[in-house]
């Protein structure tokens, strides 16, 4: 089909901006661009200042850098402290954790019990809210409606546009409470509409914290064992904030900055982290393992999970990307601690089951992958698992569809976007304004005819 007559299509016009967009590799180490925010040797870019998480997996020695074992800290505090005392006294962390990040400190026992009823009801939506944005429009994908959800939810609230600090911890907190509500319906509608299988709605249960409400909304009878509930519970734990660098929380710094209302500021999150280079890892592990399982004949075989990771890495194998998914990251060099704390519960739930046998499988890429890639590649890099690499077996375990991989680690990060937003109002002051290095030479326009 041509385009307006001229005599070529879209296809030819799109060929043509391909053209004249190229961008040769060595023009950013000619002009010192730090591609993606990052040096020539993988570290980031300071790019601002925070109290809220600090993401550690190397230290830099006489300019070289050095691996050690990673951490994650949340205002000061260990995840791994975090996670091992909420296990001790057996109960749930997640609305602990939430509240650390918002308010920079641990709550009482009064005040976390308070704050944990008072989400539960503010999870209620806005009266025919579900029929009108969620019924009337679903989406194939439950990550876009979520976006469109929390934009749209600004029509329904009357201070949308204050600026006080009260109004924007207050939007926070009614966010992170109904992230699982518009989760869960847009799931249903999807179902429906374009899975031709049932849709069912149940009503809340404000007895219920975070990871129960989730697993009541999803599931049709509404069960779930303790077991599970602080499976779910310890994953979102260690999904709830990961410093001021990742791509979505820096988006929505970057949104604050300019003066944007929040709404706009966490659709914008949540956009960010739809993406398959971030949010949407946990899928592509997912599919990854299915496509070993499909090719090797016996999983228990190191020299036959080797030999096919190789292809793998050859980009003779699975998606033809080259990548092991779930393995690698930006910090973490020799350990990753969100894969380490996610690993052991993931055992714990898989032992005995039949399932086990796939945790077994990902135990053996996990292992084995460091010393092909070397082999095939070359590198002496230091590489661990990150969190993707189980937290996609977490969910299959607990028997959560794929669709909602992506958006489960949404209705957990938003606390830490909450807490990056509210940071970056009180203290940035300047909007986020980075450059970029023009190349184009001037040319002389050329009249309409003479073209």
């Amino acid at each position: 089909m041509s385009y307006n007559n001229s005599g070529k299509t879209i296809k030819d016009l799109c060929r043509e901006l391909s053209e004249n967009s190229i961008i040769e590799p060595s023009l950013y180490e000619k002009y010192h661009v730090k591609r993606g925010l990052r040096r020539s040797d993988g570290t980031g870019v300071v790019t601002g200042i925070t109290k809220i998480c600090n993401v550690h997996g190397y230290v830099i020695n006489e300019g070289e850098i050095e691996p050690i074992p990673g951490e994650l800290i949340y205002r000061g505090y260990n995840i791994e402290d975090i996670v091992n005392n909420v296990e001790a006294e057996d109960r749930f962390g997640f609305e602990e954790t939430v509240f650390l990040l918002l308010f920079g400190h641990l709550p009482t026992q009064s005040e976390l019990e308070a704050f944990t009823s008072y989400l539960a009801q503010l999870r209620d939506l806005p009266n025919d809210f579900i029929e009108d944005m969620i019924l009337k429009a679903p989406s194939m994908n439950i990550m876009n409606k979520l976006a469109r959800s929390v934009l749209s939810l600004y029509s329904y609230d009357k201070e949308c546009e204050s600026k006080e600090l009260e109004f924007e911890m207050k939007t926070a907190a009614s966010l992170i409470a109904k992230l699982p509500v518009i989760m869960s319906a847009a799931y249903q509608v999807k179902r429906r509409v374009f899975d031709n299988q049932s849709m069912i709605m149940h009503p809340i249960r404000y007895e219920e914290n975070t990871a129960q409400c989730i697993l009541s909304l999803l599931r049709h009878d509404r069960e779930y064992t303790k077991e599970e509930a602080q499976m779910l519970d310890r994953l979102l734990m260690l999904q709830t904030e990961h410093g001021g660098g990742n791509n979505s929380t820096f988006i929505c710094r970057a949104l604050t900055s300019s003066g944007t209302d929040p709404y706009s500021a966490y659709s914008g999150a949540i956009c960010s982290l739809k993406g398959p280079k971030h949010g949407g890892a946990n899928l592509k592990v997912i599919r990854m393992l299915d496509n070993f399982k499909e090719n090797i004949a016996n999983w228990n075989d190191e020299g036959q999970v080797a030999d096919y990771i190789r292809k793998v890495i050859r980009k003779e194998a699975n998606d033809g990307s080259g990548l092991i998914y779930g393995m690698g990251h930006a910090v973490y060099t020799i350990s990753d601690p969100r894969a380490k704390i996610l690993k052991k519960k993931a055992f714990e739930l898989a032992k005995g089951r039949e399932i086990e046998a796939e945790f077994n499988l990902l135990d053996t890429i996990e292992r084995l992958t460091p010393e092909v890639f070397k082999e095939v590649k070359g590198s002496s890099k230091s590489m661990c698992a990150n969190v993707d690499m189980y937290s996609g077996l977490v969910y299959r375990m607990l028997g959560i569809p794929e669709d909602l991989f992506t958006p489960l680690f949404a209705v957990s990060r938003i606390a830490g976007w909450s807490a990056h937003r509210m940071e970056e109002i009180l203290t940035g002051g300047r909007i986020i304004r980075p450059a970029y290095k023009a190349i184009t030479k001037n040319r002389e326009y050329i009249r309409l005819a003479d073209r």
